[in-house]
Formats: C-alpha cells, sequence, structure tokens
C-alpha cells in the first residue's frame, strides 16, 4: 500500500504532510496509555497530489483564483465551486481504491465509518483552520466511502476555506489533504473540552460542554449543551441547558435529528463522577501535547472516547516568572500607548530603559505588580495612581485584590493615605516658576546633541559599549526627581481642579479647557509645526502635484527641481531634524522613523493645505489660549460669588498656573528618550550594514530579530545562525494577530475590568472620557496613520495612539482610541488642542463603522452611533 494509506498506528512524528494536523494529532493520541480513540487510517496528501496535479483545468482554474483578493466574494465563490466539482469528477486512482478497500475489510466493511478531512495547514499552533473542511459521518460500504473521499478534497475548496486561506497568507497550492476514515461510534453523549477557560483564559480552570448524541448538533449550533468547569479536580460551575434535539446515526447510514423527550430535557448530560474522569483524560492529554487543547469526545457505554484534539491557539501566552508562585501582570503597551508585539532588540531597549520587574510575552512587555499587591501601601497605590487613569485598570485591580490572589506580607500595616486633591489647599510638590521646564528641557537637548556628536565617532563594539553606558545617563533623566516633580504636579494640580470645580460649581472636567495651548508642549508644537510646513509648500501647485504620487522615500532630491523646491525641502528637513525620530509604535525601536520613511508625513502635509488656511498654526494656538484665558476668568468670578469665595478664588488662580506652566512638559521625556533611542539605532544600523556587505546578514533589518548581547557577539564572531532568526520572524507574525491583555494572572486568566456608569443610553459605546465636549462627525476607523486621509471636521477612531499621531490632531475635531487614560499622550493633547476625546472604549474599531456619523460625549464618556 506504500504510502497511499496509513494506520493510526503506522504515522509517525514527522509524517504532517502525509496525514494533515488532524491525523497526526490522532495517531499521537491513539498511542498514548489511558485515552481511548475510535480506530481508524489516513489516506496521505500523496493520493490527493497524484489526482489534481497533472489536471489542466485545475491548475488553470487556481491561478484564476491568484488573481482574486477577499473582497472579490463573487468570482471566489464561483471559482471555488468549479474546483469543487471538477475535483468531484475525477477517476480515484486504481491503487488508492485498492488500498482503501483491504483496509476497510481489516476494520470490517460491515461497519459505518466517520470521513473526515485533515490539511496539511490545520491544527497548527498557529492556525485552528477548525470547520474549514467537511466531514461526514454514519458512511456504510467502500463505494460511499470513496464517494465521501472524494468529497473530502473538494472540500479544501469550500469558500470559507478559500477565504479563510486568503485571510492567512496560505498558498492553495501548498495546502494538500489527507482523509481520516474511522470507525463510527454511537454515543449517549459527546462535545468538547477545553483545557483552558475559553472566556477568561484561566489555564487552571477546565471547560466541557456536553449535549446528548452526537457532538455535530453542538458543533453546528443546533442545539444548547450543557457547559461544566472544573479546578483543581472539583466542579466549580454547571449550567444545565434545555436540550430539545439531538443527532443520531442511522443503522443503514446518515445521521438524523430527534426531538428529546420532554423528561430528558433538563437533565445533567454528565453525572458528577464523569465530569471529573473526562476533566482527568484532558489533563492527560494536554500534558501529553504539551499546551491548552480543544478536545472532541464521546460518551459510549459509559466510557469516554477522543475523537480530535488541537492546540487552543487564540490563547494569551503567559509571561513566565519562573517560579510556582501566583504573579499578575500588566501590560506596559496599555500604558504606553503601543500594543503592537515588539521584535527582541526592541524589547530589549525598553527593558535596558526601565528598573521595573519586567516579562516579555507574545512579543509584549508586561510589569510584574506582584510584590506591589503584596503590601497594603502597594494596593493602594495601584489602585489610586495607576488606577486613577484607567477605570479598567482600576476595576481589575480590584477584583485581584477582593479575590487576594496575592496575599499581603504577614504585619503588613495600611499606611494612612495622604490625598492631595483632598484638602481645599493644594500641596504643590514644587514652587511654581515657569523657568524649571524651560531649563530642564534645554540641559536634555545639550546633553541628546552630546550623545550624537560622540555616536558618530563609534564603530564595532565601541557602539554597543557607548549605548550601554549611555543608558545609565537617559535612566538617570528619566529617573530626575526634578523632573518627575513637574509633571507630578501639573496631573495632581489637574486632577484638584477638575475636583473642586465640581463641587463647587458643579462642572466638570475644567482643567481639561484650561489646559489649552500651554507653553513647552513639544508634541502639540510637532502638529503645529507641520502646519507651518503646508503653509510653505500651499502656493506652489506643481509641488502639491508632484507630493499626490509619491511612492520613493528619497522623493526630497526631486523636489528641489520645482519652483519653490528649495524652501520646501529645507522646511521638512528642518522639521524631521527635530521629530524626525517619531513614528507610531515610538518605544519599539525597531520600527521605522519618520526620519527613515518620510512619505509618512506626505498625507498629514496635504491635508493640511487642503483643510486649513495660511497661518492656522499661530490661529489654532492662539485660539486655544483665548479660550483657557476666558475659562479661568469665568471661573474666577463664579468662584468671588460664594461664600468664602475669595479664598477658593485665589488658590484656584494658583493651581490654574501650576497646570498651565507645568502641564505641558509632560510630553517632554519621553521625546528624550526616542531621541537616544533613534541615536543608538542609527550607530547598530550601521554596523548591521557592514554584516550585509561582509555576507553575515542577509539584510540589516534581520538585526532586529537578535537580542542586544546576541547582536555584540555577530559582530565579534561574524557569524549568525539563521534559524533563530527565521524562527523569530514566524513568532512574531503569530504575535501580531494576537490582542493583548491589559492585565493576565500567572494562571493565564485574562481580568479586564468594567466601566460603571448611570444614566447613559442603552445602546451608547461606554468608554473613559478625557477631554470635555460634545462633537458630531464623520467616524474615520484608521489603523495605519499611513491611511489617514481626513477631512476637516472627522472624528479620529483608531486603535491607540502615541505622539506621532499628533499632526493628524490638528486636522480632526474629535478623538475615540480602544487604549488610554486619563494622562497619556493622546488624552493630553486632546485637551491641549480642545477636542472632546473618550479613550479605553474596547473593541472601538470594530463597533464603530468608518464613515459613520457618530456624537462623541467626552465629558460624559460615551459615543452615539447616529
Amino acid at each position: 500500500m506504500g504510502d497511499l494509506v496509513l494506520g493510526f498506528q503506522e504515522i509517525e512524528e514527522s509524517q504532517l504532510f502525509l496525514v494533515g494536523g488532524k491525523g497526526l494529532n490522532l495517531s499521537k493520541l491513539e498511542k498514548m496509555d489511558g485515552v481511548r480513540v475510535p480506530e481508524g487510517f489516513c489516506v496521505t496528501t500523496v493520493g490527493y497530489q497524484r489526482v489534481i496535479e497533472q489536471n489542466d483545468g485545475y491548475q488553470a482554474l487556481l491561478k484564476r483564483l491568484d488573481f482574486l483578493g477577499v473582497e472579490d466574494r463573487d468570482q471566489v465563490s464561483e471559482i471555488s465551486e468549479q474546483i469543487r466539482e471538477l475535483i468531484m469528477g475525477l477517476e480515484i486512482p486504481r491503487d488508492l481504491v485498492q488500498a482503501v478497500t483491504d483496509y476497510i475489510s481489516k476494520l470490517g466493511a460491515e461497519h459505518a465509518y466517520a470521513v473526515r478531512s485533515s490539511a496539511t495547514a490545520e491544527d497548527l499552533p498557529s492556525a485552528s483552520f477548525a470547520g474549514q473542511q467537511d466531514t461526514y459521518l454514519n458512511v456504510v460500504g467502500v463505494d460511499a466511502i470513496l464517494r465521501h473521499i472524494s468529497r473530502c478534497w473538494a472540500s479544501l475548496f469550500t469558500e470559507r476555506a478559500v477565504i479563510y486561506r486568503m485571510q492567512n497568507g496560505f498558498d492553495h497550492r501548498h495546502v494538500y489533504l489527507s482523509v481520516v476514515v474511522q470507525r463510527m461510534v454511537f454515543p449517549e453523549a459527546s462535545g468538547i473540552l477545553f483545557t483552558a477557560d475559553p472566556i477568561t483564559a484561566n489555564r487552571k480552570v477546565l471547560s466541557i460542554d456536553a449535549s446528548f448524541g452526537l457532538g455535530e448538533a453542538l458543533v453546528s449550533g443546533l442545539v444548547s449543551a450543557d457547559s461544566y468547569r472544573v479546578r483543581d479536580g472539583e466542579v466549580v460551575e454547571k449550567v444545565i441547558a434545555t436540550k430539545k434535539l439531538a443527532i443520531y446515526g442511522l443503522e443503514a447510514g446518515g445521521t438524523e435529528t430527534r426531538g428529546i423527550d420532554v423528561a430528558q430535557q433538563r437533565m445533567q448530560t454528565l453525572t458528577e463522577a464523569q465530569i471529573l474522569e473526562l476533566a482527568r483524560i484532558g489533563r492527560l492529554v494536554e500534558a501529553y501535547f504539551g499546551r491548552p487543547q480543544d478536545i472532541e469526545w464521546c460518551l459510549v457505554d459509559g466510557a469516554f472516547y477522543i475523537v480530535q484534539s488541537r492546540a487552543i491557539t487564540t490563547l494569551y501566552p503567559i509571561p513566565e516568572a519562573g517560579d510556582q508562585g501566583n504573579h499578575v501582570y500588566v501590560s506596559v503597551g496599555h500604558q504606553q500607548m503601543m500594543t503592537d508585539a515588539m521584535k527582541p532588540l526592541g524589547s530589549d531597549f525598553y527593558l535596558m530603559t526601565t528598573p521595573a520587574p519586567m516579562r516579555v510575552a507574545g512579543g509584549r512587555l508586561f510589569v510584574d505588580i506582584s510584590g506591589m499587591l503584596a503590601t497594603s501601601a502597594g494596593r493602594d497605590n495601584l489602585v489610586n495612581n495607576l488606577g486613577q487613569s484607567d477605570p479598567l485598570m482600576k476595576d481589575a485591580f480590584e477584583t485581584i485584590i477582593a479575590r487576594d490572589f496575592i496575599k499581603t506580607v504577614p504585619g503588613d500595616e495600611r499606611a494612612p493615605s495622604v490625598d492631595a486633591t483632598s484638602s481645599d489647599i493644594f500641596e504643590a510638590r514644587m514652587e511654581n516658576d515657569p523657568e524649571i521646564p524651560a531649563a530642564l528641557i534645554r540641559d536634555s537637548q545639550a546633553s541628546i546633541a552630546e550623545a550624537a556628536r560622540e555616536m558618530e565617532k563609534k564603530s564595532g563594539l565601541d557602539v554597543f559599549d557607548f549605548i550601554v553606558a549611555d543608558f545609565q545617563v537617559l535612566k538617570k533623566y528619566l529617573m530626575d526627581p526634578r523632573s518627575s516633580a513637574v509633571f507630578m504636579t501639573a496631573m495632581e494640580a489637574s486632577v484638584w481642579l477638575n475636583e473642586k470645580m465640581e463641587a463647587w460649581l458643579g462642572e466638570k472636567n475644567v482643567a481639561d479647557l484650561i489646559s489649552q495651548s500651554v507653553p513647552n508642549n513639544i508634541t502639540s508644537e510637532m502638529g503645529l509645526e507641520l502646519l507651518d510646513v503646508a503653509d510653505l509648500i500651499r502656493p506652489y501647485p506643481e509641488i502639491i502635484a508632484y507630493l499626490r504620487d509619491v511612492t520613493e522615500e528619497d522623493f526630497l532630491s526631486e523636489l528641489g527641481r520645482f519652483d519653490g523646491g528649495k524652501e520646501a525641502v529645507a522646511a521638512i528637513q528642518d522639521y524631521l531634524r527635530k521629530y524626525g525620530m517619531r513614528c507610531a509604535g515610538e518605544i519599539d525601536v525597531t520600527k521605522a522613523r519618520w526620519m527613515e520613511k518620510p512619505t509618512i508625513l506626505i498625507p498629514m502635509i496635504l491635508s493640511n493645505i487642503k483643510n486649513f488656511e495660511a497661518g492656522a498654526s499661530a490661529e489654532k494656538f492662539e485660539q486655544g489660549r483665548r479660550e483657557a484665558l476666558a475659562k479661568e476668568q469665568d471661573v474666577l468670578e463664579q468662584l468671588r460669588s460664594l461664600a468664602d469665595g475669595d479664598r477658593k478664588a485665589d488658590e484656584t488662580e494658583r493651581v490654574i498656573g501650576l497646570t498651565r506652566n507645568f502641564i505641558g512638559y509632560r510630553e517632554y521625556p519621553k521625546y528624550a528618550m526616542i531621541n537616544r533611542y533613534f541615536i543608538y539605532k542609527q550607530g547598530l544600523l550601521r554596523e548591521a550594514q557592514k554584516l550585509v556587505e561582509l555576507g553575515v546578514l542577509r539584510e540589516k533589518e534581520d538585526a532586529f530579530y537578535l537580542h542586544f548581547e546576541e547582536f555584540r557577539d555577530v559582530v565579534v564572531t561574524g557569524k549568525v545562525d539563521y534559524r533563530v532568526i527565521e524562527e523569530r520572524k514566524d513568532a512574531y507574525e503569530l504575535y501580531e494577530k494576537l490582542t493583548p491583555p491589559r492585565i493576565i494572572t500567572s494562571d493565564g486568566e485574562i481580568i479586564s475590568g468594567s466601566y460603571t456608569r448611570e444614566n447613559i443610553p442603552d445602546e451608547a459605546i461606554v468608554g473613559l472620557p478625557v477631554s470635555a465636549g460634545t462633537v458630531e462627525g464623520r467616524a474615520r476607523v484608521i489603523l495605519d496613520m499611513a491611511d489617514a486621509d481626513l477631512e476637516a471636521g472627522d472624528i479620529l477612531v483608531t486603535a491607540f495612539t502615541d505622539p506621532s499621531w499628533t499632526p493628524l490632531f490638528v486636522s480632526i475635531k474629535g478623538l475615540v482610541t480602544e487604549v488610554g487614560g486619563v494622562m497619556t499622550h493622546g488624552a493630553v493633547i486632546a485637551r491641549e488642542y480642545g477636542l472632546p476625546a473618550i479613550v479605553g472604549v474596547e473593541g472601538a474599531t470594530k463597533l464603530i463603522q468608518d464613515g459613520q456619523r457618530i456624537r462623541v460625549h467626552g465629558t460624559e464618556g460615551y459615543i452615539e452611533i447616529l
């Protein structure tokens, strides 16, 4: 029979390509002690290849598919159907017919069989392909089995399977189909077992769905199933469903759906003992495969049979602490407005910057906060500080504390908490001197310029040594107590203003209006200065026409030949010298900076030319300043009319001064850090380029997949293991598809947190209000800054914004993001520009459609779709 047909016992670990994911997993299960699997065999991919590869009609149809995308739904559907019909009509080779016939006679021709598809790209760690190909149950007789083998082959080209492959980047030519033929079992009950809770991702909780009859009823959504949860060998939750239908096998072949007797409809499908026995088998299978599993099972004559097991591909990896204790991890990305996966060199840079106890998981960084949760003071700090700016995190912290997941250290006493905002007198951390932030910025700029000059002189190992030494300078700057005192004072002053004005005047979010157009805000200046660049280019229609068609990154070299071109080049280069180290997701040093990819700026410049008149930059800043001063006068006048009003007004005036003088500096430390990162990156890329010229690296960006010390070793040895780089590229691709959790425990449980709010319309989408005001407009859902085609008055809806998005803020009139808190960059700049804004809106980019009219209630924190 050669390699046309393989029994489960004959299949080897290395034969994925012959038997597909399902077939390989069944063969592994069959060899396990303590696990029953209905006996069977695989028709290998060799048979499928022989049938289709020499067929000209098949090859011609595939070529037509190559030119289509997911959006060409009708054509995809039509061609897929033609391929299925063609495959169904092809003759099965004689030796394959003989091989199948021999195996069936060995197992018993009188029995019924399940005929199931097993693709080479399915049940893989990175893509499950669940339900993409077909399964046929209770097939009786060799002729019928052979017919259904052809049907399985054809099901590789169901419309859903073709589109799934397109979406996941699999080539139709490189996915082959094996067919599993397996003795039918006729269960009294069946279902699905997840060895990790699919809702919370908790790895210690098993989740079982169970219903009467065959599992097809459950998988196809025909019936509601009982749901059981098991933890540490104990059933911790049971939901008994009303089960009105079940699918059963027929003697003569095929299946039928029957109604369940009323008396049986509310009966528990599995007994307590059976639930625990199934959980025990689930843990065995999970341990054998080494990762959480999604298992299909049947109960036959009181015994459990496993008919399929595959890895759960949607779970977020757990950060590893290296011990067995309980841990809680907080996402860095949700605080830094960068939830994308990072490459190894990117996460190394961040780890070299921060003293916090960090872990990397799924390409993202997490802080281990277990130490903070172990003390009352630490718990208060988490809830009142970190939680203050992000209610979803605050709610999650409170959930974890209430469960006592991390125990406090014995004898821990709760220190009396001091709240700077509760008193009528605001306790500032420093005196109100506008020269302090200005001096801090001057010192930092001088230090950055010195670092850039030094890096220019370095090469080889000196580059790495310089970076290690300069990281100490960067950390000293970031930890400078004077620096943090400036923005902490500003943040506390803003909170005091909001609380007191609501209590004294009944006005919400007063600090938002007061914070418009403040001095020393490097990020908002960046947005306004791009308006100035647009002003320079606006008088030259030839340059505007040229920029509309630019695709190459060296467009500046061509720009000089136009009338006004030299001035335009100088303006863009000046802008890049000051801000070119920025980009979306800038805390990851491996991401392309504007300096490296200046075309990113072009749509923003063109948008500014289209949407604004000359001089808009100064006008916008001045308008914000006037509105802030008018609000200040209004508030002070209202206060003076109250009892004890002069005292309240004087104190409020002092706090407004602190807010306006210091809040702009909140944006500077990150700008300084990103400046230094870019200096380091330029030095490292010069070394990577030398390695490319020596033939060590294929391209210089491959160095991003090395850790800092590994990169250093490659420079020393001139050798690199490309298998490691390729593995990390594959892992990065997989991580990019994952959604990182805000908070995850060492059990893998994702603690989401929720908003608690009254008086919000039922249909409203809820988030965190960070910049006051109400605005209506067209929603523009934009996930990549390069795709930003904004009209004046649009409302930007995106996953997250970091400082690099600021130039877009001048064109919009409202902001909605999925990630963020009161003091994250998007929120600070929205207030400064006077844009109503709501952040932390879970799933905003899916709940709101591009082009919909929406109303953003920036004071109350909800969005209405109009």
